[in-house]
């Protein structure tokens, strides 16, 4: 059926003037999250690891009809959260066509709308908006100003019109009353400037809007919803306290707590499908790239205010598809298999995230990356190689062997030499592969191994990825037993 396109015709319609004259924006958003609870579908698709911190914590605003604010680090989903807020809204919203501020047929507020009706009555022009026409969103910046958010007068329109500056019909609506009817989100709420978020009170609290001197009100149907680093209060500027004040509900958001919940993310975030070969990732590859945010939000070189985001293992991902990738096409490999190897190529994708301690700036930001990385593929060799004897492999260095797994090696070529190193393939089947698998992911399988011992320290590698023996560790020889200095310490000669 055809939706309703005349005043008259939406009054007998499912849009009736009892169901639309009352309902503001935080009752559609709070009976359509009832539906969905009852349902038990997901609240917010794509959202991993908040489903028993984060997320019912924003229920309750919304069932609280609260406006809230998001509080937490770069890269904790705060924007996606709040856009998906859209899907809590109804498929279609009707408004008087051509109304700047989305007027509500049955109540409108603006001069232009309730003129209209009373020219045109039943026969005035219905249009309708999506959940995503719903959605207003402003970063916060220092330079906006008050006219950017409320509105303020528009001398031109006032002369195309013929009409008196003190009338209504001379304003120029900003963002906040565009939204009417809509969610308004603002992204980093503590760069607004402290004058600017006073502009806010009246909406928070009476659910108006006062612009310039004019002694019109506009009782605005907006929800609002915030984000913000707690980190940049006294960094960058602070949220005011009346302000905060009228914020119903903060919710704080944070990191994957898990590995695994980071490597969910990472999977459904990182552009892994890419339009030429068959694409392999290692389970241990993945979660090497993972646990390097996990070591680097711990590191003291690394400045935990700031956070480590996730974006960071999403960018080294893609970065080491793309490395495994050039080397697949340049020795024509049917299947693109990662190694760990490939993993200090996404070195760019890492230290470009970090922001570092005094520390970790003389070392530089690179050191600081290969260390997190042999940090990482260390825990993750544990988690495989445990308790395994590995003695035979390293004996094998000890004795003067060494090979070389330049990054573009190609699979075949590097698979013969690692074929020599005594009793290394048997280990492979720790991580799944056998001698029946492809030598690409045998290679990748083995250069695993090899960069956990080396992690472990138990074998050496070069800047040119050549494997030699490890450093041993210089034995302290036992000094013997002197009988005449005595086993004890003399006693000290008195004055």
């Amino acid at each position: 059926m055809s939706s309703p396109r005349t005043l008259g015709e939406l009054r007998r319609s499912s849009f009736s003037e009892e169901k639309l004259r009352t309902r503001r924006v935080k009752d559609e958003l709070r009976e359509n999250l009832m539906v969905r609870l009852r349902q038990r579908a997901p609240i917010f698709p794509g959202i991993v690891g908040y489903e028993d911190t984060v997320v019912p914590q924003i229920v309750n605003a919304i069932l609280s009809r609260h406006h809230f604010i998001l509080l937490g680090l770069r890269g904790q989903a705060k924007s996606r959260i709040l856009r998906s807020l859209t899907l809590l809204l109804d498929p279609q919203l009707p408004y008087i066509a051509g109304c700047e501020i989305h007027d509500n047929p049955y109540a409108p507020i603006c001069r232009h709308c309730r003129d209209l009706i009373e020219k045109c009555g039943d026969s005035t022009a219905i249009a309708y908006l999506t959940p995503e026409d719903r959605y207003v969103e402003k970063l916060a910046t220092p330079d906006v100003t008050i006219a950017d958010l409320i509105g303020d007068i528009d001398p031109i329109k006032a002369a195309r019109g013929g009409h008196e500056l003190s009338s209504e019909l001379t304003v120029h609506y900003g963002l906040l009353p565009r939204a009417n009817r809509c969610i308004f989100a603002v992204n980093e709420l503590p760069d607004l400037a402290g004058k600017i978020q006073v502009g806010l009170f009246n909406i928070m609290q009476e659910g108006d809007v006062q612009i310039k001197g004019y002694p019109v009100r506009l009782p605005l149907d907006v929800a609002l919803v915030f984000t913000a680093n707690p980190e940049d209060y006294t960094a960058r500027g602070k949220i005011i306290s009346p302000l905060k004040d009228r914020i119903g509900s903060e919710v704080r958001t944070h990191y994957p707590a898990t590995v695994d919940e980071g490597i969910a993310i990472t999977t459904q975030e990182a552009w892994a499908l890419r339009n030429g070969n068959k694409l392999v990732i290692p389970k241990y590859v993945r979660e090497v790239i993972e646990r390097i945010a996990f070591a680097a939000r711990e590191d003291k070189k690394i400045d935990k205010r700031s956070g480590v985001s996730q974006r960071l293992p999403i960018s080294c991902m893609e970065n080491v598809i793309s490395n495994a990738e050039r080397r697949a096409i340049r020795h024509d490999e049917k299947v693109v298999v990662p190694r760990v190897g490939d993993v200090y190529a996404a070195l760019p994708a890492i230290t470009g995230k970090l922001e570092l301690e005094y520390e970790g700036e003389m070392k530089g930001a690179d050191h600081v990356g290969r260390e997190l990385i042999r940090s990482a593929i260390a825990k993750t060799y544990d988690q495989y190689f445990s308790g395994a004897n590995m003695q035979q492999v390293i004996q094998w260095f000890d004795l003067g062997g060494e090979i070389q797994l330049a990054e573009g090696a190609a699979a075949a070529e590097v698979l013969q030499s690692l074929r020599s190193i005594q009793g290394l393939m048997d280990k492979l089947t720790r991580v799944n592969v056998g001698p029946k698998d492809n030598s690409e992911a045998q290679v990748s399988a083995a250069e695993f191994v090899l960069e956990g011992l080396h992690a472990h320290k138990r074998i050496g590698r070069n800047e040119e990825r050549v494997f030699t023996a490890g450093e041993k560790q210089p034995r302290i020889a036992e000094k013997p037993f002197d009988r005449e200095e005595g086993p004890y310490r003399p006693r000290r000669p008195l004055n």
